[in-house]
């Protein structure tokens, strides 16, 4: 363990202010290299207060925990300061021979992308950025509906944590007070020999303690906590995968199912470049949405093909 890693694990458990010297014999370390380990720890994007004669105290942020998540859960962790895209990482794990059941971690994402390619702001501190790499060796028909169980999972996980109550506007993204939260997306990677999903890279980015977003998403984007969260990063993410992994995939689907914003909604979407507005009545176990227009037409979305343009929701209990 660094010693950055070493002071904020002492500083993360202290009810007050901790004084250099204190921190430095604790560690058997100088009263600079305490000081170096606190600039470090700023530059993780952590806020530490510091006065004269009482020392140093941590305010806001956390750092991501990678042994201990290898302690909570059944996947290889694999964490990168500099990821451009925990995805990204995830695919290059795959092309070098990863196995799977593989978790790529990173505090922050350089070039994070979602479904068909939009920007994902993902700052250096506050959000949640991972993918999980499986390996399902299963035919297309059988695949599991991952986005689904996964975003079902999420929002669980927050409800066991705290007292939030988040909803899924279909298929992949998650809102809490009208704000878009975090995000799901799912790759595959088929055989062309065999006809199987060989790999499965599920991403997520969540934000949990975001203050400022850009100007053009401050409407649209929000957090999970609007203020010091009292859990971890690494509680949250734990919470979600042992969610997932525990919980049978019928009730993951009726959770999705309840936890819906767009079921019993108005929707528009566009689809072969014809615009619809209809009434969503229902989400099959494949993810497909059913719309029925006010003309009587049925009509099933896949997520894969169109994107809702609007919605009228009303925030659930």
């Amino acid at each position: 363990m660094k010693t950055y890693q070493k002071v904020y694990h002492i500083l993360k458990n202290a009810d007050n202010y901790i004084s250099g010297e204190q921190l430095a014999e604790q560690l058997n370390l100088s009263r600079t290299s305490i000081w170096k380990a606190t600039q470090q720890l700023e530059k993780h994007g952590l806020v530490i207060d510091s006065i004269p004669n009482r020392g140093y105290r941590l305010i806001e942020g956390d750092l991501l925990e990678p042994s201990w998540l290898s302690d909570q859960l059944p996947f290889t962790i694999h964490y990168r300061e500099d990821s451009q895209s925990t995805q990204q990482d995830a695919r290059q794990g795959l092309e070098a021979g990863d196995l799977g059941d593989s978790l790529y971690i990173a505090p922050s994402q350089t070039g994070a992308k979602g479904r068909f390619g939009r920007q994902f702001f993902a700052p250096q501190q506050g959000g949640i950025y991972m993918s999980l790499h499986l390996k399902p060796m299963v035919a297309f028909e059988q695949m599991p509906p991952y986005t689904i169980l996964v975003a079902a999972a999420t929002v669980q996980a927050i409800e066991n944590l705290t007292t939030k109550k988040p909803l899924i506007k279909w298929v992949n993204d998650i809102y809490l007070d009208s704000k878009k939260i975090a995000g799901i997306l799912t790759e595959a990677v088929t055989s062309v020999e065999s006809g199987l999903i060989t790999d499965i890279i599920i991403g997520i980015g969540l934000n949990v303690y975001i203050k400022t977003f850009p100007e053009e998403l401050k409407d649209k984007a929000g957090s999970l906590f609007d203020e010091q969260p009292e859990i971890s990063r690494n509680q949250l993410i734990a919470e979600i995968w042992k969610v997932y992994l525990n919980t049978p995939e019928n009730q993951l689907i009726d959770l999705y199912r309840k936890k819906s914003l767009v079921l019993g909604q108005t929707v528009s979407f566009t689809q072969n470049k014809i615009a619809y507005t209809g009434l969503a009545t229902e989400i099959d176990r494949e993810g497909r949405l059913q719309v029925e227009t006010p003309k009587g037409e049925t009509i099933w979305l896949n997520s894969g093909e169109v994107s809702l343009s609007s919605w009228t929701s009303e925030q659930k209990d």
